[in-house]
């Protein structure tokens, strides 16, 4: 894979910031838009810009053939059984929430246990907690290893009989980690429980089959794979999506509406209620028909070949702290350096036209878990270099004399 050819077919990364050419390592936060996304998008506008489902002109057909293909290449993308089993929405967050909502608020009683973990994105933390307090359902934690991985044993330990709900993110955004979700299907299954699965950082990097991985429910965004912002999908079982009531009621999800009552149409749509993000949807199917020219199978490989290169470099730097498992990580490395708070390292990388990311990474309790209150993470894509990763260490050794401390000789 040539990530400097790559890097060519994104016009925003050939600028500079504080007169330095721009490295741009905040791709798990979102990643950047290649000429083929933007096209697409100014083409939707510029030709087929039009509602979906309704109209019978040319324009509401083309319309509704451009985000219905989306969501045929998001089924394939996924590996779903059927498109019915794809609903789209304004990404992870909103997905989780869905199911957080419309299945678990329905089928949780007192007694009943959701599983999750300390590493999980306050997206797939906070609509367990609410569900919980609604429904009386108990809130449990898979318990961490001091490399912030989990064991399989924990999680026999953790999920029970009563547990109805197993939430887990597949690849920790703080931590790098790669949670080994197949496994925690099968055990969730077998105790009697479903699976949610967290990819918003794990779709845009890993080949993901959710058959093979036999989860019941997988959430992702789009703009962290090279889309459009306010788009994102929500893949589920069909038979569980079946039994799940919509939570947004409006035009386009019902069937048929009398005064005193409605009935909804049928899967994906009814979940899908007023007019839909059509032109993000157009920007999904193009990132995926980038990525898939690309290969997932390259770039997870070169990002895991960049997130070794970039350890190691930073490892070398004296007061230098590294969060997560050393091996089988993804392509992300967070640390901090030294007692400098991490907004002030981020501020400092600014200046050397570094964009990195800082604060709490919306995993508070994570944070908690690491004895730390923030952290800086630098997170890599497709279009990152090993050059990229040589700035990054070479401002943070400019960071530390910035802040007083003695140059690595």
């Amino acid at each position: 894979m040539d990530s400097i050819a790559l890097k060519a077919e994104f016009p925003i990364l050939h600028q500079e910031i504080n007169g330095h050419p721009l490295v741009y390592l905040d791709n798990a936060a979102t990643t950047q838009k290649p000429r083929a996304v933007l096209e697409a998008i100014r083409k939707y506008y510029e030709w087929d810009n039009a509602n979906v489902h309704r109209g019978v002109h040319t324009l509401g057909s083309r319309a509704t053939d451009a985000y219905e293909g989306a969501r045929e290449k998001v089924a394939r993308f996924l590996n779903a059984a059927s498109m019915r089993e794809i609903i789209f929405t304004r990404g992870t967050t909103s997905s989780l929430n869905l199911v957080a909502s419309g299945y678990a608020r329905t089928m949780l009683r007192e007694g009943d246990e959701i599983v999750i973990t300390p590493m999980e994105h306050h997206s797939n933390l906070i609509p367990w907690q609410q569900a919980a307090r609604v429904t009386g359902a108990t809130l449990k934690y898979i318990p961490l290893q001091p490399d912030g991985t989990i064991r399989l044993a924990d999680v026999e330990d953790t999920v029970t009989e009563r547990t109805k709900i197993v939430a887990i993110t597949y690849v920790s955004n703080v931590l790098g980690t790669i949670n080994p979700i197949a496994e925690i299907a099968k055990i969730a299954h077998r105790k009697g429980a479903i699976i949610v699965v967290d990819g918003a950082q794990s779709t845009p990097h890993l080949k993901v089959d959710v058959q093979a991985l036999d989860v019941d429910f997988y959430a992702f965004s789009g703009h962290k794979m090279l889309a459009a912002t306010g788009i994102g999908a929500l893949y589920g079982k069909a038979q569980l999506l079946e039994r799940m009531e919509p939570v947004e009621f409006g035009g386009e999800m019902i069937d048929f509406v009398e005064l005193y009552e409605s009935t909804w149409k049928d899967l994906p749509w009814k979940f899908e209620g007023g007019t839909p993000i059509i032109a993000g949807a157009v920007s999904l199917g193009a990132a995926i028909d980038f990525l898939e020219q690309v290969g997932l199978d390259q770039i997870d490989a070169h990002e895991k070949k960049l997130t070794r290169y970039a350890f190691e470099r930073l490892s070398a730097i004296d007061g230098l702290t590294i969060y997560g498992p050393r091996e089988e990580r993804a392509g992300l490395v967070t640390f901090n350096l030294g007692d400098v708070h991490p907004h002030d390292v981020a501020t400092v990388l600014d200046t050397e036209g570094i964009a990195v990311r800082a604060g709490h990474h919306c995993c508070q309790p994570l944070m908690r878990w690491l004895n730390v209150s923030a952290t800086a993470r630098a997170s890599f894509y497709l279009y990152n270099t090993e050059q990229d990763v040589d700035r990054l260490a070479d401002a943070l050794v400019k960071t530390k004399e910035f802040f007083g401390y003695e140059p690595i000789r």
